[in-house]
C-alpha cells in the first residue's frame, strides 16, 4: 500500500507541477479512495500550499519546496 502511496503523491505533485492548478482543478484528487489520501497526506506533510484567490475555489494550489524536493528525488 505505502508503495502505491508514495506513486500517486508523485503523480499528485507533478500534476500540480506541470500546469496552474486551482483548488477547483483538484477536487478529484481530494475525492480518492480513502485508503490513499493523496490529497489530505499532501498537505499534512507541507507538500503543497495554497495562494488564496477571491474565493476558495479560485485559490492556487503550489508546490512547496518539500514538494518539489520529493518530486525530483531529493
Amino acid at each position: 500500500m505505502q508503495d502505491a502511496a508514495h506513486a500517486l503523491t508523485q503523480q499528485f505533485l507533478a500534476w500540480i507541477a506541470e500546469a496552474p492548478r486551482s483548488y477547483a482543478d483538484a477536487e478529484a484528487w481530494r475525492r480518492s479512495c480513502p485508503h490513499l489520501s493523496v490529497w489530505e497526506d499532501a498537505i499534512a506533510n507541507e507538500l503543497i500550499k495554497f495562494e488564496h484567490g477571491s474565493s476558495m475555489k479560485e485559490s492556487r494550489i503550489l508546490l512547496t519546496s518539500r514538494g518539489r524536493k520529493l518530486l525530483n528525488g531529493n
